[in-house]
């Protein structure tokens, strides 16, 4: 990328691709963590996380994944905009599950078996979803077939639901209520405050091999939080551009004036007012 030099950058910072390794754990992730692993040693069925657009719920997602230890087999559904019978198979397929008779109730069975098998070896199936707000209803129903599965003593499947706002609107319908109702532990995930916002870039700047003090000014970087409003994925957006636009100028700094630049060409960002005494 054209500034990393100009910056002192080894890679790109502020990339809106989730990678593990420029998680920050802000106060949000960290409880969200705390919810997710309590209830997997409390044995609980369903785990729901929601937050707004851009809070990094599919990094909280792939970084639960990468602290379970063997013990847990998981399977993954990143887009589960499907029907039911769809996502039995794909959740079989995951879980290795031997082909057979496709309609739903022999998925299940077969799903089921597999479920056993791996209690008998001492392990336990986490199956993540993100984006759940997008699954059709019928599809979200469905879910509850696989939370019946269980012995006398213990879940055979944990099911962790990722999602956005719309998700606890859809679980509020009626016909969902006994799924809802399965639902024991659940979190919803905080915008950055201005402080932490000021850590996350700094941890990003660090890792991307940025030495000494932040080019972003103390201004810039309450320019950045006020039209950002705390939102991660939005503080990528605008510090990359900001930090594009301050390397077209040959600027060492990034400005109030860089970040306003950057907001002008950014759908969804908030203003940043043209005088503020106390920056």
């Amino acid at each position: 990328m054209v500034y990393l030099a100009h910056f002192g950058l080894a890679e790109p910072p502020f990339s809106i691709t989730p990678d593990t390794e420029y998680l920050y754990s802000a106060a949000a992730h960290r409880e969200a963590m705390n919810t997710l692993l309590l209830a997997l040693q409390s044995g609980e069925g369903f785990i729901k996380i929601t937050a707004e657009v851009g809070m990094g719920k599919t990094l909280l997602c792939r970084r639960f994944l990468t602290t379970l230890g063997e013990e847990f087999i998981c399977a993954y559904i990143p887009n589960p905009q499907m029907d039911a019978k769809a996502l039995l198979q794909l959740v079989a397929e995951e879980l290795g599950v031997g082909i057979g008779p496709g309609e739903a109730a022999h998925v299940i069975r077969r799903i089921n078996q597999r479920l056993l098998e791996l209690a008998g070896e001492g392990r336990s199936v986490v199956l993540c979803i993100d984006e759940a707000q997008t699954m059709p209803m019928l599809t979200l129903e469905s879910l509850r077939l696989l939370s019946n599965l269980e012995t006398e003593k213990r879940k055979l499947i944990h099911i962790v639901l990722f999602g956005q706002p719309e998700l606890d609107e859809m679980l509020a319908q009626p016909r969902v209520r006994q799924l809802r109702q399965r639902i024991a532990f659940h979190y919803r995930m905080s915008n950055l405050d201005r402080e932490e916002m000021d850590l996350y870039l700094a941890h990003r700047l660090k890792v991307a091999g940025r030495q000494g003090d932040s080019p972003f000014t103390p201004a810039a970087r309450q320019a950045l939080h006020r039209s950002s409003g705390g939102a991660p994925r939005l503080v990528n957006i605008l510090a990359h551009k900001a930090l594009l636009a301050a390397f077209g100028q040959g600027a060492q700094r990034v400005t109030v004036g860089h970040v306003r630049l950057a907001v002008a060409d950014t759908d969804g960002a908030g203003s940043v007012p043209w005088w503020r005494p106390n920056w």
